[in-house]
C-alpha cells in the first residue's frame, strides 16, 4: 500500500523564507532513513503561493486567480506534477483535465526545487519547471465516487498525450479522509485523530509518499515527519493504486 504524508504551510514559508541548515538536516535524516528502509517512494516542497494560481471550474466558467492564496477547502482530492515552460502551460493542462473530471478547484504551485533553496546551482540550461496541480476534495470524492468510464477514458487520453510530449510526470488520487489520519504537534507531545477530516484552512507545504503495510505502520514515519519539518499539523491518507 502507499501513503502520503502531508504538512501544511505557514506564515514564514509564505513569506519566502530559506530553509534553515538545522531544517535540512533533519529533513535530510528522514529522507535517509526512509530510503534505508525501501519506504521511500517520492517527496516534494511546493513554493509559496504567491508564485501560484488557483483556477475554479463551474457551469462551464474557468475563473484563475493569481496567488498570494488565501486557505479556504484545502483538503485534497489527488495531484498530477507537471513539467512545463510557464504557469500558463499547466492552467491549460488542469483545463483539460476539468472537461474529464467536472467542476472543481485546483491550486497551481510550483514545486521547489534543490536551486529554489540554495543547496545548487540553478542548471544553465533548464528552460522548464515542475509545478504541482493540487485537486480539492468535494461531496463526491469524499463519499468514494470514482470518475466513470467515460471519464477515466477521456482523462487517459490526456495523459497518455501530454507524457509523451514531456508535460504530465505523475497523478496520484487520495482514498477519502475516512481512511486517513491526521496528527497534531503541541507542547504535550504528538497525538492523532482517524479521519474523516474537516476542511482544512492552511495551504500544502509539501509531502512524502511511502510504502507501508497499513496505517498503523505509517505511524513511526509520520510522527518523525512531524517533528522533521516541524509543522503543527499533518494529515496521512491512502493512495489509490
Amino acid at each position: 500500500m502507499r501513503f502520503i504524508i502531508m504538512h501544511k504551510t505557514n506564515p514564514s514559508w509564505e513569506a519566502g523564507a530559506t530553509a534553515t541548515p538545522e531544517l535540512v538536516a533533519r529533513v535530510g535524516g528522514l529522507i535517509s532513513d526512509l530510503a534505508k528502509a525501501g519506504a521511500l517512494l517520492a517527496g516534494e516542497g511546493l513554493r509559496p503561493s504567491s508564485e501560484g494560481v488557483r483556477v475554479t471550474f463551474s457551469e462551464g466558467q474557468r475563473t484563475v486567480v493569481k496567488g498570494p492564496l488565501d486557505g479556504g477547502n484545502e483538503l485534497p482530492a489527488g495531484f498530477s506534477i507537471l513539467r512545463a515552460a510557464s504557469r500558463g502551460d499547466v492552467v491549460e493542462w488542469v483545463s483539460r483535465q476539468a472537461e474529464a473530471l467536472g467542476d472543481g478547484e485546483v491550486d497551481v504551485r510550483p514545486v521547489t526545487e534543490p536551486w529554489d533553496i540554495g543547496l545548487v546551482p540553478a542548471p544553465a540550461e533548464v528552460t522548464t519547471r515542475r509545478y504541482m496541480a493540487l485537486r480539492k476534495a468535494t461531496d463526491a470524492t469524499e463519499a468514494g465516487a470514482a470518475p466513470g468510464p467515460a471519464q477515466r477514458a477521456k482523462l487517459s487520453r490526456l495523459i497518455q498525450e501530454t507524457a509523451a510530449a514531456g508535460l504530465h510526470l505523475t497523478t496520484e488520487t487520495m482514498r477519502p479522509s475516512g481512511r486517513g489520519r491526521r496528527y497534531k504537534s503541541s507542547q504535550a507531545g504528538v497525538s492523532y485523530f482517524d479521519g474523516p477530516f474537516v476542511e482544512s484552512k492552511e495551504l500544502l507545504g509539501g509531502y512524502v509518499i511511502v510504502s507501508a503495510s497499513s496505517l498503523e505502520d505509517v505511524d513511526r514515519w509520520a510522527r518523525r515527519y512531524i517533528e522533521a519539518v516541524g509543522a503543527h499539523e499533518v494529515d496521512v491518507r491512502e493512495l489509490e493504486g
